[in-house]
């Protein structure tokens, strides 16, 4: 008998200083502006990271001199309250159009003037061998954590 353990999906919550538009935009329509530079497959600088908003939409990142990065698209976009996207980066963080795992964000009202964004990304047993270490990546403090700590900050500015 042969029993296979799943890996758990990755689930952050955190809360944010301003109502689920606000923080739906700077997560979507701001992703560039939050998201690591350092985690980048481009060749030079990336200049932005783009959600088309709508389902079916690419996701995708853009560099300085015109070249694209397919991350995966969007599967469900329904402002304010939820998105969900097909991550399409294997576990060795390249494009695989054959590999879909998903990471859906909710933005819900908690409180006047607040929302708590929940974030899960699941199906990582579809990382196959590479599950548990994309799994580890993508858990770890420089991983979703830092990601979330980092549009925190800008969805709390008042700018």
């Amino acid at each position: 008998m042969t029993i296979t353990i799943m890996p758990s999906p990755i689930r952050k919550s955190l809360r944010v200083e301003c109502n689920p538009k606000r923080a739906f935009e700077v997560f979507t329509a701001r992703m560039g502006a939050w998201w690591h530079p350092d985690h980048t497959l481009l060749k030079s600088p990336r200049e932005a990271v783009i959600l088309e908003p709508r389902a079916g939409g690419r996701w995708y990142e853009r560099a300085v001199d015109g070249s694209e990065y397919n991350w995966g698209h969007v599967i469900a976009w329904e402002p304010p309250a939820r998105i969900l996207l097909a991550w399409q980066l294997d576990g060795q963080w390249q494009f695989n159009p054959n590999l879909v795992t998903e990471l859906e964000v909710r933005f819900v009202p908690d409180g006047e003037g607040a929302t708590r964004v929940e974030l899960e990304h699941r199906n990582i047993e579809r990382f196959a061998e590479h599950a548990e270490a994309a799994r580890a990546a993508l858990d770890s403090p420089e991983g979703w954590g830092a990601g979330l700590a980092r549009f925190a900050a800008l969805a709390n500015a008042r700018d």
